[in-house]
């Protein structure tokens, strides 16, 4: 509160301490804000493709706000709102729980911002904001049954430790699912990833988990679980994460991740530019392909810059929550440059497209990835 106090004191708005989301002008580079943002949230390299599970430190990250400092033999979590018997749970109470482990892709919804024409200015995102990882907890469902909800239950509203100024408006981190999706059977209280408590970044003690979900669903550091009786109207629902055609259109909620490919990037890279460069010869494109609407049914390449597509061999996925690998065998013949492609489709008839479907914050945003590799 002491910056929002000085800002008062000194005349200013809060619009003025966090700017409203606007569209980079034409040419216009990304700002010391936007570097800011890169600094403190990270990709995964996609190198880091070739792992079926995503070690924690290569893993995408994303934080709104500051990453609280939580004591676990303090912290509680309550259950309340439209319950009969509310609760207030330790983490000791969490984990003497039946406990399930899933793995479960997870990628942010403004995955590819930086790369749309004009750029949303935000967190700039390329292909690299997602990472797979097991994730131990207790199912959302079974708490909720012990509290007791009450008749007319529509909306579960999660509520993080974590706190600041978004756009002016000073707010927890807060976000709701319907409450038909939060109980789900797959949906988890977490409180491991991997194996190993949950790190400080990834929302330690506990965290939502929301498998299929874009990852704003998944509530870090949570402190509260609120059952309500009408939707929950707060900003990260109302007015964040959004696909909208303009800055101040009401737009359509982001929800479950779109199909999309990702592909490990054959040969080396050049130190600054990060184009590829690999021999001639036969290569084994590999990467991972995944979607939160509905099981992959197929991956398909192409070596020519989108010119024509082969289909490639696609694994069984870790799980329905998490990707599946592919391979692709590409005889690099010609020297010169390669524009490579990967593009995914999943049983509900959903494919990934090949050009930008462009909107005002770049959410949800599955435009098919381009590599650039010299063949010398």
């Amino acid at each position: 509160m002491v910056e929002l106090e000085r800002v008062v004191k000194s005349g200013h708005s809060t619009e003025q301490v966090s700017q409203p989301s606007r569209i980079a002008a034409p040419d216009e580079a990304i700002g010391a804000d936007e570097l800011q943002l890169a600094a403190r949230n990270h990709g995964m390299p996609l190198e880091a493709l070739h792992y079926d599970i995503t070690p924690p430190g290569l893993h995408y990250l994303l934080t709104h706000y500051d990453i609280p400092v939580l004591d676990a033999a303090t912290w509680r979590l309550t259950v309340d709102g439209k319950v009969r018997r509310p609760l207030v749970l330790s983490l000791d109470d969490l984990r003497s729980r039946p406990a399930v482990t899933l793995p479960v892709t997870l990628e942010c919804a403004g995955n590819g911002r930086a790369r749309l024409n004009p750029r949303p200015v935000s967190q700039p995102w390329l292909n690299e904001a997602v990472g797979t990882a097991e994730w131990t907890g207790t199912p959302l469902a079974s708490l909720l049954a012990e509290a007791g909800v009450e008749p007319g239950a529509v909306e579960v509203v999660f509520t993080g430790h974590d706190h600041g100024v978004e756009r002016g408006v000073e707010q927890d981190y807060q976000r709701g699912l319907s409450f038909a999706d939060a109980a789900q059977e797959e949906v988890l209280l977490a409180y491991q990833m991997n194996g190993l408590p949950l790190p400080p970044q990834h929302g330690f003690p506990l965290r939502l988990m929301a498998p299929g979900w874009y990852g704003m669903a998944h509530v870090k550091w949570l402190r509260a679980i609120t059952v309500t009786d009408e939707p929950f109207a707060g900003f990260q629902n109302a007015r964040a994460y959004r696909v909208k055609n303009h800055p101040d259109d009401v737009g359509e909620p982001v929800t479950r991740i779109r199909p999309r490919a990702l592909m490990a990037p054959p040969g080396f890279p050049d130190f600054m530019s990060r184009a590829r460069v690999a021999r001639p010869g036969r290569h084994l494109l590999t990467g991972r392909a995944w979607s939160g609407l509905a099981p992959v049914t197929g991956v398909q390449v192409s070596v020519d810059g989108g010119a024509t597509w082969d289909d490639a061999d696609l694994e069984p996925a870790l799980g329905r929550w998490a990707w599946s690998r592919w391979t692709y065998q590409w005889d690099a013949v010609e020297p010169g440059r390669h524009v490579l492609l990967a593009r995914a489709s999943d049983a509900a008839g959903n494919t990934q497209p090949v050009d930008q479907e462009w909107n005002a914050q770049g959410m949800a945003n599955n435009m098919a990835q381009r590599v650039e590799v010299h063949v010398s």
